[in-house]
Formats: C-alpha cells, structure tokens, sequence
C-alpha cells in the first residue's frame, strides 16, 4: 500500500469521525434540550416540539435563544424529582405531596404528575408572575371590563368599578380572600387585560419547569384548558418562597388597604383563612406552618398548598389536590405534615 494512499485514508478516516463527534455532541444537546423543557413525563415518546412553550399548545410557540432559553434553569441540581410512594390509607385525596425544600428530599408522593384543576391555587402562579413583570407601587382604577365574566358567587376581594389601588394592595386582596376580581384587575395592571397576562403566565411556568401545566385564566375557576399538577405547585411555590413579599403576604393573619373609589376613601381588612391559622386546624408537634394558598371548587374539590418550617429551621412544601371536603382536605395535610422528622 502506497504511502500516499495511507494518508488519504487518514485524512478520511479523521474526517468521519470529526462528523461523528459532531453528530455526537448535536444529540446530547437536543436531548439535554428535550429534558429541560419535558424532565418528568411519563411517556416514552411524544409527539412535541423540543421547544414548545406548553404541552398541548396548539399555538406552537418557541423560545429565543438569546433571551428565554438562557433563563433555563437546571433543575435536577436544586429540585426535588418525585416518584410514586408507597400508599399511604390517610392520604386520601387525588394528589399529595411533601418535599424537603431545604435538604431536596421527597418525603411523600401521590400523583404528583397527574394534570387536575387547581382552583385558586392558581393565584401562586399569578402572584409570581405579577411579582416578576409588574411593579408594586404602579395602581389601576377598577372598571366593568375587569370584573365582567366572574361567577358572582365565587371568592372576592370586594372590588368596585371605580376603585384605584396599587398592585401591592391586590396581591394582598388576591392572596388573602382569594380575590378573584383582584386577580382580573392585576392581570389588567401588569399586561393590559388577561389574554396578555395568562400568555406571560404559562410562559413564566415553563421557565421553571412546570410543564404539565397549562393556565386560561388568572383566578382559577374552572376550564377544561386550565390545569396543573401537584408537582408543578411544588416548582411554583418553590420560586415564590425566593421573594420577601410572597413570605410577607402569606405571612400576616390580615391586611387593611385602603384606597379611594372615584376620589372618596375605601378601607377594606381582608383575613387569611387557611385552618392552621385560624385555630381550626392544628399542625403536628413541632412543624410551624409559614402560609399557603386554598383553591375551592365543584370540579377541583378542596385544595391547598402550603410552606412550612421544622424544628431545625428547615422548610416543607406541601400540597394536597382534590379532597372530598374541607375536613378531608386538612386530615390529608396533617397526614402529610406528620411524616416530618421531628
């Protein structure tokens, strides 16, 4: 074999496997792609875009490469990966869960990943994203169009057309008697109306992960297209417990606010009513709840979603979804709750 032949079946030999690597290093950067945006789901294969903005959305939006996909964090390093636990006959509800936020243990799982309606456990998710594109100080005045299309019945804060507050005021008035009219008006403050907030939305709950999630409204009343799981509360209430004033508002027993309604003075006191604090409810010995987020409806049944602390200071995410009643939503809770270490 000539020497001139030699070399050109190194050089060809070199060429193919410079493409290889390349191939190579281009699949495990899809594939790490593929796993950022979809880490937990269950099926094998999917039908979805790597870079889908939400599961099933028909508008198949992507990320910039510049901007969003930059702000990805890497989950596995800083979260809690949930599988099923042993059943456990207290735990009674569709979904319950208990993890470890400061050590990243899980401590209970029960369908974590199953897609079920949150009910106004949404409003964490709206309380992050005000947090993060709107500004406290900034008010509104409260018109018809902001409160048209609620249930008439449905939890609210009391708002009137007319009244001008600040969105540091609705965030109380949302999280407190779950106000769903405060829900509507913060949607107008931060985004100019709900399509434009919801869409900011679902884009903040995949930039945590939260992808078997999908939200159509601000307040969480029902919709076939508005869903999440136990799991991504968990990521949802793991970013909100990074801000003081999500700590500060679930932490106070009330909030008075006080603001005017076409010039003349409105006071209005808004108390939580999470059972823990209202002396209905008691924790187990040594587990100090921090504050929490209900969600109430027919189709949702009873939900909550709750931070704690431990004797050692560290801090528990918890959340129960649809329980058969509100005693049953507690007794699940406690269940949950008691599986901490004391």
């Amino acid at each position: 074999m000539s020497r001139k032949k030699t070399a050109r079946q190194v050089r060809q030999t070199r060429i193919v496997i410079h493409i290889v690597i390349i191939c190579l290093i281009l699949a495990l950067g899809v594939a790490a792609a593929y796993l950022v945006i979809d880490p937990f789901s269950k099926e094998e294969t999917q039908d979805i875009p790597v870079l889908t903005l939400y599961e099933n959305n028909t508008e198949k939006k992507t990320f910039s490469a510049q901007t969003e996909f930059s702000r990805l964090p890497l989950f596995a390093e800083k979260l809690c990966v949930a599988e099923e636990s042993e059943s456990d006959a207290a735990v009674t509800a569709e979904a319950g869960i208990i993890f470890n936020r400061t050590d990243r243990e899980v401590l209970y799982s029960h369908n974590a990943y199953e897609p079920l309606y949150p009910a106004s456990v949404t409003k964490c998710m709206t309380f992050l994203t005000a947090l993060k594109h709107g500004d406290l100080s900034a008010e509104i005045t409260v018109t018809e169009e902001m409160l048209a299309n609620l249930d008439p019945a449905s939890s609210v804060a009391g708002l009137s057309p007319g009244d001008t507050l600040n969105l540091e005021q609705l965030l109380y008035g949302l999280m407190l008697p779950s106000g769903n009219d405060a829900a509507n008006v913060i949607a107008w403050l931060v985004a100019g109306g709900e399509k434009e907030f919801v869409s900011l939305m679902n884009e903040e709950a995949i930039l945590i992960g939260a992808t078997g999630s999908h939200f159509v409204n601000a307040h969480g009343l029902t919709d076939p297209e508005h869903y999440t799981t136990a799991y991504d509360i968990y990521l949802i209430y793991n970013e909100l417990l990074n801000y003081d004033k999500f700590l500060e508002v679930i932490g106070v027993p009330s909030y008075t606010a006080q603001y005017t309604n076409n010039g003349n003075p409105v006071t209005k006191t808004w108390a939580r009513g999470i059972w823990y604090f209202t002396g209905n409810a008691e924790a187990p010995y040594g587990v100090t709840p921090i504050g929490g987020k209900t969600g109430t409806t027919p189709e949702a049944g009873y939900c909550l979603s709750l931070a704690s602390s431990g004797s050692q200071g560290e801090t528990y995410i918890s959340v129960v979804l649809k329980a058969a009643s509100r005693n049953s939503l507690y007794e699940n809770m406690t269940a949950l709750l008691s599986k901490i270490q004391k």
